[in-house]
């Protein structure tokens, strides 16, 4: 039985990846002019989510959304998501249709065909790097100066411990968010890990769960605000995935 498993497991591994692959050669034209200029990232940002949805849909991952206060079309948010695993980014992509630029790590750069693409229309960081983190800041206000949102991951990747339901948050996100005066928007993931963690021999189809919450209002707050909004972002969303467990 556990040999049967482990079959079943690296084949569903290795479909992820055809799956990724297969949208971005179909639209590889598209795609690539969509990135010869930043005022055609919404273009962009449209194939994206159909690379997302049809990533989900191969895999037997079918979202269930709730949301607790709906997200206008045209306006600049920061999402922010507990991160558990890589469909956190196709995920995110399917339930949010405002245009957004993820700040992710600059590993996942190094990954054919997703990559080329990945760090030519993400805001990437070198978590090691102080340099890389002021950079970031940079090209995220940059971005939001556009009319576009923008998504961070605000544990700053997935918690080396397995028993860690949530870890804490950096401190960008809200930063960023107190800065541009744009709304937060808390967002938590229940099934991401059960469908598809960072563990190789583990993984199945099924439903994924996803709590958008009522935002936080970040208008006219100082910078002192920072550490107080983040705990309570937090908060929100680990009560949510004890609520969900």
């Amino acid at each position: 039985m556990r040999a049967l498993k482990i079959v079943f497991w690296t084949l569903y591994r290795i479909w992820f990846y055809i799956l990724m692959a297969i949208p971005i050669i179909v639209m590889f034209p598209f795609l690539f002019i969509s990135i010869l200029s930043e005022k055609w990232y919404p273009y962009f940002f449209v194939m994206a989510r159909i690379w997302a949805k049809f990533i989900l849909f191969g895999m037997g991952f079918y979202p269930k959304v709730e949301t607790e206060e709906e997200i206008i079309q045209g306006k600049s948010y920061m999402f922010v998501s507990n991160h558990t695993s890589m469909t956190d980014i196709m995920l995110m992509l399917s339930v949010v249709k405002n245009p957004f630029v993820f700040v992710g790590k600059k590993e996942l750069a190094k990954i054919p065909l997703f990559g080329f693409f990945y760090k030519r229309t993400c805001i990437l960081v070198d978590r090691s790097s102080s340099k890389s983190r002021m950079a970031v800041f940079e090209r995220a206000q940059k971005r939001l100066s556009q009319g576009l949102s923008i998504c961070i991951f605000p544990e700053g990747g997935v918690p080396d411990d397995e028993s860690v339901l949530l870890d804490e948050f950096k401190d960008g996100a809200f930063r960023l968010a107190i800065d541009h005066q744009i709304p937060i928007v808390p967002i938590t993931f229940a099934d991401n890990k059960k469908r598809f963690s960072y563990t190789f021999f583990s993984g199945s189809p099924g439903e994924m769960r996803v709590k958008i919450h009522t935002f936080f209002d970040t208008q006219n707050q100082n910078p002192d605000f920072k550490k107080a909004i983040k705990e309570k972002v937090r908060l929100v969303i680990l009560n949510q995935l004890q609520a969900f467990n």
